[in-house]
């Protein structure tokens, strides 16, 4: 099976969230072949060049979506825009203000199609005419929105939007669309994969959408952080040059029937957790497309300390994770000292991944001055070295060289997140066999199950309390730390990870196989009887039930033998 892996910001780069799981599931499923379809979100993740790919990975093509568009057209990766004539230029106009159309609308119509209309017309122009990178960025595109927002019953939001948001919206609309005037949508792109698996939602399924809407190939969507939501995270931090409300209210609109629309056409989505089920559902995905796949980790990385006999220091407490203010650190900082007014002797060590963004750097000095703050230097005598009981440390570092020594050095491992998606350190922690107190944010409770103290978020003393309540009885700890690594191993790992996706793979072509005319002539070009069986395209059981594989199926994917 030839499966055409769609990625944005992650794999095949050497940074980004997508990049570990994609590399295990490449890895993993040998037995196929992959074409990887990859968007990079910047120079310094393109300039960081690609992990090492297995033999089985035959293409790579890549797209960026952050560099202008002159630099974009300069790399080669969309294809050179050709003069839009007259009739051109009305048909983009009209395909245009129907996407409009839906966004300046507060609701759709049930069963309104004015989005997939506007964004698959686009799309043939893209692909007929060389792109839309001029057209989006002209004087039409910006009166289009225009009227849009000036429509009657267009949302209060679009309304106040002056000439600057609309070339603002424009803009930002080029490079959401960018994926449409790539030239990835040959017979020898995506057309010639039998599935495409996009890594996340949003404009990474952009080119899988294409793919089932050109050539007919089915689309699976893994979502283990929900694209929408994140956008809207995304949307209410502080940025260089914020966009105008009006703007992030339509390019919220815009990623929200976008989403609606990858997962109307998607097969199947498999979210990571019930908290991204739950995204999912809410923004129009099928309850029976939804198959939940929890991410796999790699439980061997840390059974030198899961199956240890320490229990870490049973003084400290331990943070692992990367520095950001979602984390609240500045809560745990404040739950610590309630925690010392009950324990003296306690210790908290912060050991992050290592801070390479601006605004991680700035969060990392304010939380290192509250703690200087609230815990002064301690020393026994007047003539002693001080000493503060909190610590900030580097995975990697000399107290930390690996992953796993950082959830070893200490007895409880603390999470304190008020936004969380599917809480990867607290997995780790449990395959560590470490007791754990977390907030009740994101899929905590899903992926702790009962093997850990849960108290809700932005609470300090509730934090305090529960921290408290393990320092003092080791017993408990013991017998937490062993129910979260038994969970952990049953749910978390890479293997089953890759059973449900090969599963999966060989579902979707059995039920939605591929038919493309030139399989169906012979070398000569002549016609090859039966190259498409009759009853193929017979609606029955066998086209909308998901029919057990046979026994020998099984047992070649086990062995890897050959290719499907």
């Amino acid at each position: 099976m030839r499966i055409g892996l769609l990625t944005e910001g992650g794999y095949p780069y050497a940074s980004g969230e997508s990049r570990l799981w994609c590399d295990r599931l490449v890895r993993g499923l040998a037995q196929h072949e992959f074409d990887i379809y990859a968007l990079s979100r910047s120079a310094r993740q393109e300039d960081g060049g690609w992990v090492p790919l297995p033999p089985h990975v035959r293409r790579v093509r890549t797209a960026p979506l952050w560099a202008t568009p002159p630099d974009h057209a300069r790399r080669g990766t969309a294809r050179a825009s050709r003069g839009y004539g007259r009739r051109d230029r009305r048909c983009f106009a009209e395909h245009f203000e129907q996407l409009t159309a839906a966004l300046c609308r507060a609701t759709e119509p049930t069963g309104g199609t004015a989005f997939a209309d506007g964004l698959y017309g686009l799309a043939e122009l893209a692909r007929d005419r060389g792109g839309l990178r001029a057209a989006l960025r002209s004087e039409t595109a910006a009166r289009v929105l225009e009227a849009g927002c000036r429509a009657p019953g267009a949302r209060r939001s679009a309304h106040s939007a002056t000439v600057p948001d609309y070339l603002a919206l424009t803009d930002e609309l080029e490079r959401a669309l960018r994926p449409l005037s790539l030239d990835w949508y040959g017979a020898d792109g995506l057309g010639a994969v039998d599935l495409c698996h996009a890594a996340s939602g949003g404009t990474a399924a952009l080119p899988g959408l294409l793919a089932k809407r050109f050539f007919g190939v089915p689309l699976l969507v893994t979502e283990y952080g929900v694209q929408l939501r994140a956008h809207y995270l995304a949307a209410g931090r502080a940025a260089v040059a914020p966009l105008a409300p009006p703007v992030r209210a339509l390019l919220a609109a815009f990623h929200g029937r976008l989403a609606a629309e990858v997962y109307r056409q998607a097969a199947v989505i498999t979210p990571g957790n019930a908290h991204a089920r739950r995204w999912q559902e809410r923004c129009g995905a099928d309850r029976a497309k939804l198959r939940t796949v929890h991410p796999g980790l790699e439980a061997e990385r840390f059974a030198a300390v899961g199956e240890g006999t320490d229990g870490g220091e049973p003084r400290t407490l331990v943070w692992v994770g990367r520095i950001e203010p979602a984390k609240d650190l500045v809560g745990l900082l404040h739950a610590f000292a309630e925690v010392r007014k009950e324990e003296p002797e306690t210790r908290l060590r912060i050991i992050a991944t290592p801070v390479r963004e601006p605004e991680a750097a700035t969060y990392l000095a304010h939380c290192r001055a509250l703690a200087a703050q609230l815990f002064p230097d301690e020393a026994a005598t007047a003539h002693a070295v001080g000493d503060n009981p909190v610590s900030f440390e580097e995975i990697g570092g000399p107290e930390a060289p690996e992953l796993a020594d950082a959830y070893a050095a200490g007895c409880v491992i603390v999470l304190s997140s008020v936004v969380e998606g599917f809480p990867v350190s607290l997995v780790e922690a449990m395959l560590c066999g470490r007791a754990t107190v977390s907030t009740d944010a994101g899929a905590v409770i899903e992926a702790i199950g009962g093997t850990g103290l849960v108290v809700p978020p932005r609470n300090p003393r509730a934090l305090a309390d529960a921290c408290v309540a393990l320092l003092r009885d080791p017993e408990r700890r013991a017998r937490l730390g062993a129910a979260a690594r038994a969970r952990a191993l049953e749910l978390f790992t890479v293997e089953q990870n890759l059973a449900a996706f090969r599963a999966l793979y060989l579902e979707l072509l059995s039920l939605a196989p591929v038919r493309r005319d030139i399989e169906a002539l012979d070398p000569d070009g002549a016609p090859l009887p039966f190259a498409h069986p009759a009853e193929a395209y017979v609606p029955g059981h066998w086209t909308a039930t998901v029919r057990p594989g046979p026994a020998w199926a099984g047992a070649a994917m086990a062995t890897g033998g050959g290719h499907v």
